[in-house]
């Protein structure tokens, strides 16, 4: 019986410029790190893993939207700190009838979601 996601988990090619994005720029706390897979948001009941693309199958799921959705306080002061720190965005800050939300992307082009509301 399935219970629960352990972990989601996003494949990079460049496995330094990824820990620089998510740990330094996105501020997210490291729960495990290994030469080849990190895993973030110790605590949390799911992680998120990114890992080094090491097979062709994986190298295809490189650069895409991930679609996860990451839940942000202070929304608008972390785009304003990406933004100074260089990240890049696919979809501006904008407020919607649910909330806010902006989508950006790590070195390898994945793409998340950022939502505040």
């Amino acid at each position: 019986m399935v219970e629960k996601i352990k972990n989601i988990v996003v494949f990079v090619r460049d496995f330094q410029a990824a820990r620089r994005f998510y740990k330094d720029l996105l501020g997210l706390p490291i729960a495990q790190e290994s030469e080849t897979m990190m895993e973030f948001l110790p605590g949390s009941e799911t992680k998120l893993g990114v890992a080094l693309a090491l097979h062709e199958a994986a190298q295809k799921l490189v650069g895409r939207h991930t679609g996860v959705t990451l839940n942000v306080t202070g929304l608008d002061a972390l785009c304003t700190a990406l933004v100074e720190k260089g990240a890049h965005f696919t979809e501006p800050l904008e407020r919607t009838p649910w909330g806010k939300m902006a989508v950006v992307a790590d070195p390898d082009g994945n793409e998340f979601a950022l939502v505040e509301g």
